[in-house]
């Protein structure tokens, strides 16, 4: 019997956990199940790269008038929309908290379609209205998946629900070589021509761990080393403006300026973002706090030495010294430290890169695949 899946997402942005919704609903599609892609879009808009698997978006809230009242709207609009595909499909795969209660809703209409939820991590938010969202969105699907056992713990421990560990994927042939004048040609046009280029992958948020990440590029300059932050992607589903530009602000104050030390290159597509992963020079990914951190398999799969934190997370399939370093979490100096040492030790970049090629063929999206596919047909069966 063919299983019929919808992945749910949020956005069609390249945010973490659409990545993975497009990736898993790839390889669910290489397995031959018939899966759906359902994210929130502008109208006439489609995901950020093209896909093989048959996409539906609903619209996307753009004009609330606060986060509150856009992750509401945003429910509905997606609850709205799901009512199409009762009939359509065995189960809903929900990857965030919106399409989770959306998918709930639909469900508790009448439908009685299984809901199964995949959480990557559990946001920081502040008002009692998305507090309630996202704790509602924890415990009302049928079931509950997590990236990695951190995640499973605080599950446990804070709302009293199992999850099943399912692992993210990478695709190792995702970012083939590049030749060596585009690399070139890329450093040059951000000033690394004669400079080290660090490149990181997210919004500037208190979660990516971004005021230490600018620190310690800070401290590299005034030791003499006079690197150039490049930082890709930032699209957000939050409201981080108050922190972006408090930020920002203190870019003076660690002696960096903008545009010249940090270079905001925003969301870019699909073929730029690989070859900026083998046009740097290593990976700056200090976060406070992830899901699993997808973007360091991405780097390591275009050889590229990885500088994370020591957070929970990273240590789960990071070791450190032999396929990444792990520099105290939220401690500039630190960062600062690992990022000098990638840049100024020939043998330990070697060393990294090879660790890291060594990590990668223990995390593919078909395995992934197949996981998932087995939850699935445990779910529909029961």
């Amino acid at each position: 019997m063919t299983v019929r899946v919808a992945v749910l997402t949020y956005s069609t942005k390249p945010r973490g956990g659409v990545v993975h919704s497009m990736s898993l609903a790839e390889a669910l599609q290489a397995q031959g199940v018939d899966v759906t892609l359902v994210g929130l879009g502008p109208e006439g808009s489609t995901f950020y790269r093209p896909t093989t698997v048959p996409v539906v978006l609903y619209p996307a809230i753009d004009d609330a008038g606060n986060l509150d009242e856009k992750v509401f709207a945003s429910v509905d609009s997606m609850a709205a929309g799901l009512v199409d595909l009762v009939g359509e499909v065995d189960l809903l795969h929900s990857q965030d908290c919106i399409s989770a209660r959306a998918a709930v809703r639909v469900r508790d209409s009448g439908s009685g379609i299984p809901v199964l939820r995949t959480v990557h991590h559990i946001d920081d938010f502040t008002t009692e209205a998305l507090i309630h969202c996202q704790r509602q969105a924890i415990l009302e699907p049928d079931r509950l998946l997590v990236v990695s056992d951190q995640w499973r713990e605080v599950i446990q421990r804070d709302y009293r629900r199992p999850a099943d560990v399912v692992r993210n994927g990478v695709d190792p042939d995702r970012f083939p070589p590049i030749d060596d004048s585009l690399r070139q040609t890329l450093r040059a046009s951000v000033g690394g021509k004669t400079r080290p280029v660090l490149l990181t992958v997210g919004g500037i948020e208190p979660r990516k761990g971004t005021r230490e990440l600018f620190e310690a590029v800070g401290l590299m300059k005034h030791a003499g080393r006079d690197p150039v932050l490049v930082m890709l992607g930032g699209h957000s589903f939050q409201d981080y403006e108050a922190y972006r530009r408090a930020t920002l602000d203190e870019l003076p104050r660690f002696g960096l300026e903008l545009g010249r030390d940090i270079v905001q290159l925003g969301t870019v597509d699909e073929d730029v973002l690989g070859s900026w992963f083998r046009a740097a020079d290593v990976l700056a990914f200090p976060s406070t706090k992830e899901g699993f951190g997808l973007v360091v398999l991405e780097a390591m799969a275009a050889d590229l030495p990885v500088v994370a934190s020591d957070i929970d997370v990273f240590r789960g399939f990071l070791t450190d010294g032999e396929n990444a370093l792990l520099p105290l979490v939220g401690n500039a100096r630190s960062i600062a430290a690992a990022l000098t040492r990638v840049l100024d030790e020939a043998e330990l970049r070697d060393h990294l890169v090879l660790g890291g090629r060594a990590l990668v063929p223990e995390y593919t999206w078909p395995a992934t695949a197949k996981n998932h596919l087995r939850i699935y047909q445990e779910m529909i069966a029961g």
